[in-house]
């Protein structure tokens, strides 16, 4: 779910470093610069970027600029390619059989361990040709006043790819705000070494 549906699911960050305003004012550049590339016409297994919030199809910002009040909106888009394991099974007994009637042709009478890896190669690439990217979209809000990001994703490989790309984007690192974070921001310092002794509690009994 994005962040202009009803509802949905949340990871929220703080930026760790301080955000000079240059960097600030050189965003819609950065978002370009590391913006979506589209893989239809090639054979690539996935393809990921920034792209307009406003127009998920828009990896150039023309239906609408990233910058909202004191918000940055932009979109997370990636793009992947998969294969059916069972058509990939096909596809490679039909090339192994066709190899070794021309190994037979050729009076060898098997198929060496290197040529096998060779197929197997040539199979996945001619059939990731001829899949369709399956795309997702993953919407971010930037408040550019606490630093504060909402990313409309909970799932944990999409998180890892989002702030791999945050940081490669913007040269700042992100700290996930879950309980024991924002416990620690919002606790005296003096009782942190408390917080790290929290145990949890049952509430249940069997």
């Amino acid at each position: 779910m994005g962040i202009l549906a009803g509802s949905g699911s949340f990871t929220r960050y703080r930026i760790v470093e301080e955000i000079a305003p240059a960097k600030l004012a050189q965003a819609p550049a950065l978002l370009r610069k590391f913006s979506f590339r589209d893989i239809d016409a090639g054979a690539d297994e996935r393809s990921f970027g920034w792209v307009c919030l406003d127009d998920w199809l828009d990896a150039d910002w023309r239906a609408a600029p990233p910058e909202k009040g004191h918000f940055l909106a932009m979109s997370l888009r990636l793009d992947t390619r998969r294969i059916s394991p069972a058509v990939f099974k096909k596809h490679l007994l039909l090339a192994l059989r066709a190899e070794k009637e021309i190994a037979k042709d050729q009076g060898r009478k098997f198929i060496g361990k290197d040529r096998k890896t060779e197929l197997r190669d040539q199979v996945r690439l001619k059939l990731m040709a001829r899949a369709l990217p399956i795309p997702a979209v993953f919407d971010t809000v930037w408040d550019t006043l606490s630093h504060t990001i909402w990313l409309a994703s909970a799932n944990g490989k999409v998180r890892a790819l989002f702030e791999d790309l945050f940081t490669q984007t913007f040269e700042a690192h992100l700290e996930p705000q879950g309980p024991f974070f924002l416990a620690r921001r919002l606790l005296d310092p003096a009782r942190i070494d408390d917080l790290e002794e929290i145990e949890p509690s049952p509430f249940t009994t069997l």
